[in-house]
């Protein structure tokens, strides 16, 4: 640090703060929650941490000072880490005919408690679903005390009983032929899967919304959390989410069928959950999309929290983000041919 002002020695300090974090969660994915639930929160602020970290690295390239490489070699390392945020290359585009589409989407109950001005949400909703003509639709936070029926779609809505809770919903175009739900314990959260045929292939789909921290993200509202009970709550949650995913596996275990997983994880692709249930499939986003992809309506920087994920049975051809505020995320939809 010699040669440098006072104020630079302050902001190389911080520098180097932010340049360890960032080279700390590269280990974040391989860290049970359940063992460090603290330590994994950090996977939430990677987005942040590449971006100061490019900022830093830029701050001290244009005073030509060699402190520059802290970042620089901390964001060269976390390449894959920048394939999972951002895309550069235009979105990928294969017209086939064996095309087909899958559309995820948390409806956040339609706006039935108005978050949004908008009271015509769940129409419009409708509206563009109808626009879209996805052949599987995998909604989350879908109300089951008012039904939505879509025209030209077969529909998969757990019967409400004391041991299956609600939430989600899969529509398919194709036939389904199996169905069921996977209940997470001590949650209202669960997993819905279908079995559909398409030509002679049988496809199973799950629909995932893993465990949410319940976090009002609102700059006001965050304020009046303590940081110490902030990240109680998200380890936590991190925790259960784990638990899920592990019981989601094992039931995908006993499946041999081509297998699609849509949904809302609740969490990004820098952490532990995220790397679980990809295992060996393929990130529909980073194969075919481009831009930041984000899903969630989140104020500080791109959040991508909601996923496609396929295996390798599956050939992605194109996938899309799309900006419409009708929900705190945003749908997503990847058009997918098999092999």
């Amino acid at each position: 640090m010699k040669g440098l002002s006072f104020i630079n020695k302050i902001v190389f300090l911080v520098n180097s703060l932010a340049a360890f974090l960032l080279l700390l969660s590269y280990l974040l994915p391989y860290v049970s929650p359940k063992q460090f639930g603290f330590v994994s929160v950090l996977s939430l602020g990677v987005p942040f941490l590449l971006i100061i970290n490019l900022l830093f690295f830029l701050y001290w390239l244009f005073q030509v000072k060699k402190q520059m490489l802290l970042s620089l070699i901390a964001l060269l390392l976390s390449y894959s880490y920048v394939n999972l945020m951002y895309k550069f290359k235009a979105s990928k585009l294969v017209e086939d005919s064996g095309n087909f589409t899958v559309m995820t989407y948390n409806v956040r109950l339609f706006n039935e408690y108005r978050w949004l001005p908008n009271k015509n949400v769940k129409e419009d909703i409708v509206d563009f679903i109808y626009n879209e003509q996805p052949d599987i639709l995998c909604l989350q936070e879908y109300t089951r005390g008012k039904p939505v029926r879509l025209k030209g779609y077969n529909r998969y809505n757990a019967t409400y009983t004391k041991e299956v809770k609600g939430g989600q919903c899969i529509y398919s175009k194709f036939p389904i032929v199996n169905s069921g739900s996977l209940e997470f314990p001590n949650s209202t959260n669960n997993a819905l899967f279908v079995d559909v045929v398409k030509n002679k292939d049988t496809i199973r789909v799950y629909n995932v919304h893993l465990q949410s921290s319940g976090i009002n993200t609102k700059i006001e509202a965050l304020k009046k959390e303590s940081s110490e009970h902030l990240f109680k709550r998200i380890s936590s949650t991190f925790k259960a989410q784990q638990n899920q995913a592990e019981l989601l596996l094992k039931h995908m275990s006993a499946t041999n069928y081509k297998t699609i997983i849509a949904g809302d994880f609740n969490n990004t692709a820098y952490s532990y959950v995220y790397k679980e249930l990809r295992g060996d499939y393929k990130d529909a986003f980073e194969e075919a999309g481009n831009g930041f992809g984000r899903t969630y309506d989140f104020k500080f920087f791109p959040v991508r929290i909601d996923f496609i994920l396929v295996d390798e049975a599956f050939e992605v051809n194109a996938f899309k983000t799309y900006e419409k505020r009708l929900s705190d995320h945003y749908p997503i939809k990847a058009t997918l041919k098999l092999h």
